[in-house]
């Protein structure tokens, strides 16, 4: 499928060029707000994968396939630039929900916290996976087209539940938390980051509900931490500079003609 350059430059500034899902080979990020405990406790709550061959599974795969109509598309162009999950480039997906432009000033701090947040949402959906295998789309077929860079490793790694749809629901809550003006505006980001998976064929739709609950329950977690309040006040006070510039991102008519149209 053809599309305007212009379209494609948009979308890609959003959010960067796309590597790998959440759980990469770059550095560790650092410790996060939660102890063992309090993920572990998170991680049971989560139901085990659809059984194979039953209805839920051949509705996700239903799902999957039909979106197959997406590749190429603007929404798969999106899909592309939410795949990259590292604070400091994926706080600008969420620049037109919050009416600015991330990188127009710095935040180490409001960075920092998103790092932790990354750990512990990250760390509870890869040890959920642990538990069980399910394969993703691109595992289940070899020759399907993935919309990031993906090793032999990544296409036969466990699929459920999706650590980038934790992730994503992750941060939009906490910005929810930070920006409460645009509570609304940074959970639906949210939530397309976590939609953004399936469009990708990097996960079925049950992997990805199961990681935005996961990543919802992280994020109502941390912010009733000591340590979390005791970041707060400063990275609330970096966003609302970055948010006062009055900058905006160029890509924000794109993100939106590419989040109006229907999903399959």
């Amino acid at each position: 499928m053809n599309r305007a350059p212009a379209v494609l430059l948009a979308l890609i500034a959003l959010g960067g060029c796309a590597s790998t899902p959440a759980r990469t080979s770059s550095p560790a990020p650092a410790a996060g707000y939660l102890d063992a405990a309090g993920l572990a406790a998170l991680m049971a709550r989560v139901p085990p994968p659809p059984v194979a061959g039953s209805a839920t599974d051949r509705a996700d795969k239903a799902v999957s396939e039909r979106y197959r109509v997406l590749e190429g598309g603007d929404r798969w162009l999106l899909a592309t630039a939410h795949a990259e999950l590292r604070p400091a480039l994926a706080l600008a997906h969420f620049d037109c929900a919050l009416g600015t432009r991330m990188g127009s000033a710095a935040t180490p701090l409001l960075t920092a916290l998103f790092e932790k947040v990354l750990h512990d949402a990250n760390e509870a959906a890869e040890s959920v996976k642990a538990r069980s295998f399910r394969a993703r789309p691109v595992g289940d077929d070899p020759a399907r087209q993935a919309c990031q860079r993906l090793s032999e490793a990544g296409r036969t790694s466990p699929s459920y539940p999706s650590g980038s749809a934790a992730v994503g629901a992750a941060y939009g809550e906490v910005l929810a938390v930070l920006a409460p003006d645009r509570a609304t505006e940074t959970r639906r980001i949210g939530h397309e980051i976590a939609v953004s998976r399936i469009v990708c064929g990097m996960h079925y739709p049950s992997d990805v509900e199961a990681g935005e609950s996961l990543g919802r329950d992280v994020a109502r977690e941390i912010v009733a931490t000591p340590g979390f309040e005791a970041d707060r006040v400063a990275a609330q006070a970096e966003l609302a500079s970055a948010r006062a510039a009055g900058r905006s991102n160029p890509g924000c008519a794109a993100e939106r003609a590419a989040l109006a149209a229907p999903l399959p």
